[in-house]
């Protein structure tokens, strides 16, 4: 595992990419927040990441769906937030902001949260299954953007193209895409290729995790591909 730049100091968030849109933040003082966890075999065995075994002081999920809101399967007898509002657990401050899990104002597949991790010196964005593109009106509710968590494979979410106008409103330092098919999800998503496609500098991982500070975001926004672990 290493930092996305040199020097820096210190890793301050650590985040690691389960798979498909599940991924675990730990803060400094190793605060543990594992963030829309699915369920391993749900709908019908479709989603085969292997199940999630860590502990963790919270779970947050942006929707109650089976593959982002298995918040049973979480052990540590953590605090559980669906569609949070606002929290504090350790130093991370979580908030939501209400968005739609398709372009039908919900009609189709109802709401979804835009999830916000702030640890005092690293701002996590974590999408969801976000269904449309934004607003400028929630994309000043969402605010400052160091680190975002996009889905891009569409049909349930946004596609590539829909997903590469996101970062460009939110203007993130990182992007981390999920919710994207590959050999450990039967879903009639698309891959990951075309999303990064639309990005100027993209960084692949072996890993499944990164190290941050502020001082180590890149000058350039960045796109992270990272292995996931399950």
């Amino acid at each position: 595992m290493r930092a996305l730049t040199d020097g820096g100091g210190g890793a301050v968030v650590k985040i690691t990419y389960y798979g498909h849109s599940a991924f675990l933040l730990e803060s400094a003082d190793g605060t543990r927040v594992i963030v829309d966890p699915y369920r391993h075999g749900a709908y019908g065995g479709a989603l085969r990441y292997g199940a999630i075994q860590d502990s963790a002081q919270a779970v947050v999920a942006s929707h109650a769906h089976d593959d982002h809101g298995a918040t049973d399967t979480i052990s540590g007898n953590p605090q559980v937030f669906v569609h949070p509002t606002s929290a504090q657990v350790g130093p991370w401050r979580i908030s939501g902001v209400d968005v739609y899990h398709d372009d039908e104002l919900g009609k189709s597949r109802g709401r979804n949260s835009v999830l916000i991790f702030d640890d005092g010196d690293v701002r996590v964005v974590h999408l969801g299954d976000l269904g449309h593109t934004l607003d400028p009106r929630t994309v000043q509710a969402i605010g400052t953007v160091d680190v975002l968590l996009v889905p891009v494979g569409g049909h349930f979410t946004i596609d590539h193209v829909q997903a590469a106008t996101v970062v460009d409103s939110l203007a993130p330092k990182v992007v981390i895409p999920m919710h994207y098919k590959t050999g450990k999800v039967d879903f009639p998503i698309g891959p990951v290729d075309k999303f990064l496609a639309t990005q100027a500098r993209v960084q692949r991982e072996d890993t499944g995790s990164i190290e941050l500070t502020r001082e180590t975001l890149p000058a350039e926004r960045t796109t992270i591909v990272l292995t996931p672990t399950r």
